[in-house]
């Protein structure tokens, strides 16, 4: 419980600096807000950029970090093809499950001392990202994996990395996160640091072509819930407003269309710019309850994030509403939802209606037993999600009993 305190403290001056504040020739006090972000270009082809890029950065021997499904796209021998172009020198470390565990990353960082690598660029979705960021930070750090969870325990610079994601939603390109599963736990770990953020993104929406309708749905749901929890974090700023905002109105106008005409290029170019705006707030801003009982139930029955994440928002959201409801309001109105003349409970609603309606619309529309969770699991899962870093940016205070009444809300 010690360490668990300390953590959270370390958090909250680690991204929102709430114990300095200023005085500015008698002005009211302003808070100091820091924002990290990495170096990123954006647009069709960019993933075609990585061997420049590679070789500025001076790379020797790349470690590609990828999984079966990417390379059978071919989006990682585009990568691989750009590095021959400019004759830099790769291995390809693909062992990658779609939550990425522990003892996969140990493999990799294995791999990447075994071949000499002094460079990691990462192609995929969340899981090689998540993965990559994992490597590096073992490759020049001590001990396990699993040993650096939570906020700012990553102390020598890991390698230089570059991002080249083929999802629209994880963000994992532009954040200072990596989750990776803890088996013996069953249960995912956030590890926060500066030193995980990328040296580099490019991200390419052609690269989202290839996915399915339900993976789109599922990343989508992902970047709107990055979206909605950075804005109403107590951790928020105008810097992550602006970036959580434009994500929503994205979000809401193009996800739908995007899942139902998956080979349109110009909307899974709004989507991905979505994600990529969504990141940038998150990274900075933090999350809130959606994102920590995710990764508890997303750690103990290995299911995509993405969907927990939808399968809980609106639960989520009507808890939180009461502690911020004008922030809850420019939401409703960023998905497009008119206000004018409805009172508070009928705002609410509004709301709520809304995010149900995305849901469906996507094809999201599972609850939780039907994803395997029993009422049994409520007391573990909310133990995991109440120890989660993510939920000290939560708008409001969330008890144990709390959390376990959300899940129950979500069977």
């Amino acid at each position: 419980m010690v360490f668990i305190i300390a953590i959270i403290i370390k958090w909250v001056r680690y991204f929102s600096d709430v114990a300095m504040t200023l005085k500015v020739n008698g002005m009211p006090d302003q808070e100091l807000r820091k924002f990290v972000a990495p170096e990123y270009v954006f647009g069709v082809g960019a993933r075609k950029l990585v061997g420049q890029y590679a070789k500025k950065l001076g790379a020797r021997k790349i470690l590609v970090v990828t999984d079966p499904g990417v390379i059978a796209t071919g989006w990682t021998e585009d990568v691989t093809t750009a590095l021959e172009q400019e004759r830099l020198s790769f291995d390809i470390f693909s062992e990658v499950s779609p939550n990425p565990r522990g003892e996969e990353v140990m493999r990799g960082a294995e791999f990447y001392s075994a071949h000499g690598c002094n460079m990691i660029v990462a192609v995929g979705g969340g899981s090689p990202m998540d993965c990559a960021k994992g490597i590096g930070i073992v490759s020049t750090n001590p001990g396990n994996i699993l040993d650096y969870e939570g906020v700012d325990q990553v102390t020598a610079p890991i390698p230089p990395l570059i991002c080249i994601p083929t999802t629209g939603g994880t963000s994992a390109d532009v954040s200072q996160f990596a989750i990776i599963t803890d088996l013996q736990e069953k249960v995912k770990i956030a590890i926060v640091s500066k030193a995980v953020v990328p040296d580099l993104a490019l991200i390419d929406p052609e690269t989202l072509l290839s996915m399915s309708p339900y993976l789109t749905a599922c990343t989508g749901m992902d970047a709107l819930t990055h979206a909605i929890e950075a804005f109403v974090s107590n951790a928020n700023s105008p810097m992550t407003d602006i970036h959580a905002l434009e994500a929503i109105r994205l979000l809401a106008k193009h996800l739908v269309h995007s899942v139902k005409d998956p080979a349109d290029l110009a909307l899974r170019s709004k989507v991905m710019l979505a994600s990529l705006q969504a990141g940038l707030a998150f990274s900075n801003a933090i999350l809130g309850a959606t994102h920590a009982m995710a990764h508890s139930l997303g750690g103990y029955l290995d299911l995509p994030h993405g969907e927990c994440n939808a399968i809980l928002l609106d639960h989520v959201c009507a808890f939180n509403i009461s502690a911020a409801p004008e922030r809850f309001d420019a939401i409703t109105e960023a998905l497009g939802v008119n206000l004018a003349g409805m009172v508070r409970p009928e705002r609410e609603i509004a709301l709520l209606e809304k995010l149900r309606l995305i849901k469906r619309e996507v094809g999201i529309d599972r609850h939780l037993l039907e994803l395997g969770v029993q009422r049994t699991d409520l007391s573990q899962l909310s133990r995991h999600a109440v120890a989660d870093a993510c939920l000290v940016t939560n708008p409001r205070d969330a008890t144990t009993r709390d959390i376990e009444s959300i899940y129950e809300e979500a069977l």
